[in-house]
């Protein structure tokens, strides 16, 4: 059937082109809001903060950030060491990242999530009301997940973190015993 997620999964899942159109620019924003960084230093916390399964290509960041700067909405701060150019938002830039922080709060209410191209793959076998089914339940737990991840990263609250982390141990525990269950069941 279908292997279980190993390295090589991890690695079609970070080089698949499932990143929305303007999420880089709204990261960068984002980034350079907050302190002034290097575009290695972009490349470097956006990895960090999508957990290693997204590392954009440097192909990406730096023409993003010659764009930026052509336009107005970053500037290079004085380096503090030589050789490393580190860029902040100006005036504009600050505006250009309110307008996409609108734009990211409309897409979030209004739009449907999609699922990654793979879970269709997960269902493929079944009558088609039952893969039908089981893709709505994968949509609205990956909705929630993303809701969840995007919220209490723009605000950390321990609680909801644990609540958070009890509820999908429970449900990871849930799903490997359906899986072991079924496992028995084919090599009996």
């Amino acid at each position: 059937m279908f292997p279980s997620p190993s390295p090589p999964f991890r690695h079609w899942i970070r080089h698949m082109a499932a990143v929305p159109k303007g999420f880089l620019r709204y990261q960068v924003l984002e980034l350079l809001n907050e302190k002034p960084h290097s575009g290695s230093e972009i490349i470097s916390e956006i990895e960090k903060r999508t957990n290693g399964l997204w590392k954009p290509s440097p192909g990406s960041v730096y023409p993003l950030l010659a764009w930026l700067q052509d336009n107005g909405y970053i500037k290079e701060v004085p380096a503090e060491e030589s050789g490393i150019k580190r860029y902040t938002l100006t005036d504009k830039g600050k505006k250009l990242l309110e307008e996409q922080r609108k734009i990211r709060e409309q897409y979030k209410d209004k739009a449907k999530f999609l699922a990654p191209p793979f879970f269709g793959v997960m269902w493929c076998g079944l009558p088609v009301e039952k893969a039908a089914e089981l893709r709505e339940s994968s949509r609205r737990l990956l909705k929630a997940f993303a809701s969840i991840g995007i919220k209490v990263g723009e605000k950390f609250s321990e609680q909801v973190f644990e609540e958070t982390l009890k509820v999908l141990n429970e449900t990871a525990d849930k799903l490997e015993k359906i899986s072991r269950k079924l496992e028995a069941e084919r090599n009996e």
